[in-house]
């Protein structure tokens, strides 16, 4: 393999799997990202875009000399567009064992009510 197609290959962006749920109260989304220390994860939301970032380095057994590394890093990248019924500043999340829980809330306003009916 040469060292450019070496470098091709590093620098390979993996689509993370998502599952995601909807319920009346908003959107829940559960990504697998598997080997991404919590500090290798990154979440931005601008304007309607959702971003999930990480990186995850494979590093050899301790006492071992890495001597030769064909895919150093695994980089993960996902980007959702939120609906405007969901509200993007409540997003809350949860990071546990590689997996990764969104939980955006809709906006009060398209939160699904009863009317109540008067009899007049």
């Amino acid at each position: 393999m040469s060292k450019h197609s070496a470098e091709q290959a590093t620098q390979q962006t993996i689509v993370p799997p998502v599952d995601v749920m909807e319920d009346s109260g908003g959107i829940t989304l559960v990504a697998d990202l598997p080997g991404v220390p919590k500090e290798g994860l990154q979440l931005h939301v601008e304007s309607d875009q959702l971003t999930i970032e990480g990186i995850a380095r494979l590093e050899g057994p301790p006492g071992l000399q890495l001597t030769h590394q064909e895919v150093p890093a695994l980089h993960y990248r996902r980007v959702f567009t939120l609906s405007k019924e969901l509200d993007p500043e409540q997003v809350t999340a949860v990071f546990e064992h590689g997996v990764l829980r969104l939980r955006i809330p809709r906006v009060q306003q398209a939160r699904p009510r009863r009317i109540q009916i008067q009899v007049g």
